[in-house]
């Protein structure tokens, strides 16, 4: 294992020098059918989310935190996001992105603002080299905008497997491409990470996070794709891991309504919470700190193109997470359901009314583990 370590991150580094050498070939080595095109292009793009915000829990502000005493704003205007981004196409097979969020200047912005910053070299659709800081291709929601999501937000595991090194924006290197099986078209994935989030100076250890996702297609026809994912790797002396599957799905109930459907699960070492306790309050093992989540997300969309409305949606995601099932379990139960309004073309603009209605198994008061409801509304423009 130690070996294959070795080999892996020796492949994760030469990625990274080869990267300058890559762009500088194919920039000055141009063929005669590429020289009419002009290098390099860019791409400028954003989106703004803003929100306002009804705690509908005494007692219980907008951000979840339950109050024993003092006042509790329960009302709130917020920006939940404002991003730029650029995309520079170097040359026909090399790209390089950046997104920042500009909202995260809100509060501390250690390890916030810049979100991707990565270049990708394409050789052909069966291999693509990325390096840098990406959202680590690790379940459905990595490999979805969160501008195009069908619910307010990402799912309660998705950020929690985030903190713990495997979805989200990490720093690292991988290797993506499409294949087909048989009959059966897949696109797959293989990432290497340093495990410790987005903007670190360097990786908090020696250890790194391996992980793998294949996606299958099952039916062209009603677009049925099952995911599979799993990792392993090593924080600090202790093994970790991380499995998934998902499976998602579109189906056509009628010329202009749609059904679209999400369900996926997740488990894994909860690495995060154990090195956060003190030592004299945790077990030896980190393998005694496990997380685990489903969620299922239906979406029915009806296309209106009335004016300027192009759909109305109507979403209900259910989703199950414990943050550590097996010592001091606490399984926490969100519904989300949403109405949206979408605008022009792909969510170029969107309006979006519902609630989080947040059920834990155990209240803790005077901290954001307290079953509340949420009742929001979303303004959002992609640029």
């Amino acid at each position: 294992m130690n070996c294959i370590r070795t080999i892996l991150i020796v492949f994760a580094g030469y990625t990274f020098l080869l990267f300058p050498l890559t762009i500088h070939a194919q920039t000055t080595e141009a063929t005669t059918a590429e020289s009419a095109v002009k290098y390099p292009q860019f791409q400028f793009r954003g989106l703004f989310q803003g929100r306002f915000l009804a705690a509908m829990t005494d007692n219980v502000d907008v951000l979840g935190v339950q109050h024993t005493t003092g006042e509790v704003t329960q009302t709130s205007f917020d920006i939940k996001r404002m991003r730029v981004g650029l995309t520079t196409k170097i040359s026909p097979e090399t790209e390089v992105v950046i997104l920042v969020n500009l909202a995260d200047f809100k509060s501390d912005t250690k390890g916030k603002v810049l979100e991707n910053a990565y270049a990708k070299y394409t050789f052909n659709k069966y291999a693509a080299l990325v390096g840098g800081q990406f959202r680590a291709p690790f379940g459905i929601e990595d490999q979805v905008s969160v501008d195009i999501i069908k619910s307010f937000d990402f799912s309660n595991q998705y950020y929690e497997f985030g903190k713990n090194g495997w979805t989200s924006f990490q720093i690292g290197a991988s290797v993506l491409g499409s294949v087909d099986i048989g009959k059966v078209p897949a696109n797959y994935a293989f990432t290497i990470v340093n495990g410790n989030g987005k903007n670190q100076e360097k990786d908090k250890d020696n250890g790194k996070q391996y992980f793998s996702r294949w996606v299958f297609g099952l039916s062209k026809k009603n677009n049925i794709n099952l995911g599979l994912n799993g990792g392993t790797g090593r924080v600090s002396t202790q093994e970790v891991f991380a499995i998934g599957a998902d499976i998602t799905s579109n189906f056509k109930l009628a010329d202009k309504l749609h059904l679209e459907l999400q369900a996926e699960y997740k488990q894994g070492t909860n690495h995060n919470l154990y090195f956060s306790l003190p030592v004299e309050g945790r077990t030896a093992s980190v393998a005694d700190y496990q997380m685990r989540g489903f969620y299922f997300l239906p979406n029915l969309r009806y296309s209106i193109a009335y004016n300027r409305l192009s759909s109305i949606e109507f979403s209900c995601r259910y989703e199950t997470f414990d943050s550590s099932y097996k010592i001091d379990s606490n399984v926490r139960q969100t519904y989300t359901p949403m109405i949206s309004l979408e605008f022009g073309k792909a969510y170029t603009g969107r309006i979006e009314l519902g609630f989080t209605l947040d059920n834990y198994e155990k209240d803790i008061p005077d901290t954001s583990v307290y079953s509340s409801n949420l009742f929001l509304i979303q303004l959002q423009c992609r640029l």
